[in-house]
Order: structure tokens, then sequence, then C-alpha cells
């Protein structure tokens, strides 16, 4: 019987990862609908913002889209934070629990594995968020335009001041190229949980928590935190041509900036760290016995 091609074998084993954690598609779903819930109570005030604007305020118009806006956020970081604990436990949970053996002795090697456990974070959780947060947006706008149109007023009036085909359009690619950034806090995490025999978080961040403190009490700057920081959301930053302000909104699809996204050296040198963080780990799940 020939060998199954490796592709087919890295899908079965991401579908076997969301298999075992439901919480990677579960958790963004769920702060989708709570934030979707309380966007659909705020619409009692939608006829009166509408009428504002028919006025000439554009004050209300930013209160359209801050709706829409938060809603993405709060999905957003709930994906980040799911695909943080995930990658923190994937290869220490299967040593806690022994399943480690029974997974060992399955045709599939340490390096298929990890690098499925890798994907989660990296592929899967950015196509969850997005998934969610078009979902839930849609549905929002689909029930503004229902009220609107009942309390009489014009819908073009909405879809003019709630335009999200823009961010329906620069958001998958941010979050793929912030996934890109994060290659190596991912890859991080999953050494550390191929590494650790118990509280992977603590030896995860430890190694940069304490300097960063260290830091900030000696000599009273930030620069540790702040390259943390970066790391984990500074891709979007990076995906955009913002003129060099951090405040600056990304409300038109011009500012899409591949190229500058690509030649960044700093992606490239996670792209290095997150090879060398993901070879230590097969390695080690290699070696490593059940805890």
């Amino acid at each position: 019987m020939s060998a199954l091609p490796w592709t087919r074998v890295l899908v079965w084993s991401v579908r076997r990862e969301l298999w075992e954690h439901r919480a990677v598609l579960m958790a963004p779903a769920v702060i989708g609908a709570v934030a979707l819930v309380g966007a659909l109570l705020s619409t009692f005030r939608l006829p009166a913002a509408l009428r504002s604007l028919e006025a000439g305020s554009a004050k209300d118009g930013d209160m359209l889209m801050a709706s829409y806006s938060f809603m993405a956020l709060a999905v957003l970081l709930t994906g980040l934070l799911v695909a943080a604990f995930y990658s923190l436990g994937a290869l220490q949970g299967e040593r806690r629990d022994r399943s480690l053996l029974f997974w060992k002795s399955l045709p599939v090697s340490d390096r298929m594995t990890v690098l499925s456990k890798a994907a989660v974070p990296l592929v899967v959780t950015p196509v969850v968020t997005f998934a969610v947060i078009f979902a839930a947006q849609l549905l929002m706008l689909v029930w503004s335009t229902a009220v609107t149109v009942a309390n009489g007023i014009s819908p073009a009036v909405l879809w003019k001041h709630a335009d999200l085909t823009t961010m329906w359009v620069v958001l998958p690619y941010g979050l793929i190229v912030n996934a890109l950034w994060q290659a190596p806090v991912f890859a991080w995490f999953l050494l550390v949980s191929a590494w650790a025999r118990r509280t992977p978080i603590l030896w995860a961040l430890a190694p940069f928590a304490i300097p960063a403190i260290l830091e900030g009490l000696a000599f009273r700057t930030s620069h540790i935190g702040g390259f943390i920081g970066e790391r984990l959301l500074g891709g979007f930053a990076q995906a955009f041509s913002i003129d060099g302000k951090a405040e600056a909104a990304i409300d038109n699809i011009g500012q899409v900036a591949p190229l500058r996204a690509l030649t960044q050296p700093d992606l490239w040198l996670g792209f290095l760290f997150a090879a060398v963080f993901l070879a230590a780990a097969i390695w080690l799940r290699r070696r490593r016995e059940p805890n």
C-alpha cells in the first residue's frame, strides 16, 4: 500500500488537533456571539444616530463603525489568547495524560505532529478569527438595515457610514501578516511545551517578563516590553502604510503594503528563530517520556 501524501497527513493531523481542542473553534465563536448580542441591543439608538448623520453630524458616523470595530477586536484578542494557551499545552498535555504513547504508535512522524500543532495558531486561528468576525458583522449589518427600514430611513445612509467592504478586504491580509510576524512566538511556546513538565506558561514568560521588570525598575525604560508587544501585534503595523503614525486608522485599501511587510528584516529573522524553535520541539518530542 502506497504511503499517503504528506499534505493529506498534515491536513488530517490538523483536524485531529481541532477535534481534541474544540476551544480553538468555539471560543472565538462564543465571544463573537456575545459581542453580536451586545451590538444588536445597542441598535435602539440607531435611528436617532442616522437622523443625526442626515443632519451632518460626523461624530455619529464614527459611533456606527465603533460597534463593528469592537466586535472585531474582541474576537481577534480571543483568538490570540486561545492560540497562546493551545501552543503552551499542545505538547506538554500529551505527555501529562500519556496520550503521547498512543500517538507515537501511529505512522505519523514527530515532525508532522509538531508542524500540525504549529499550523493551528499560525493558520487555523487567523482563518477562524476572520470567519467569525465576517459572520458577526454581516448579521449586524443585516439587522441594522432592517431596523433602519422599519424606522422609515433610507438604508443608504447606514451603508454609507458602515461600509465594511474595506475591513473585509484588509482584515484577512492583516491577519496573515500578523500570523507570520508571530511565528517565533508560537514556535517558542511549542518548544517550552515540549520541554516543561509543569506550568509551561511560567517557563515561557519568565525569560522575558523578569528582564522587562528589572529593566523598568533599574532604568525606568520599557524596551523589552515594547519588543514583546511589537512581536505579538506589530504585524498589523508592518502590514500597512500608515506614514509612521501608530494611531492612524486603516480606512482604505491603498494602505495595504505587502512589499513593505515582506521586506522587513525582523520578519525573516523571526522565521529563522521559529525554524530553530520548531526543530528543537521536534527533537524533544522524539525523546521526552510521559510525565
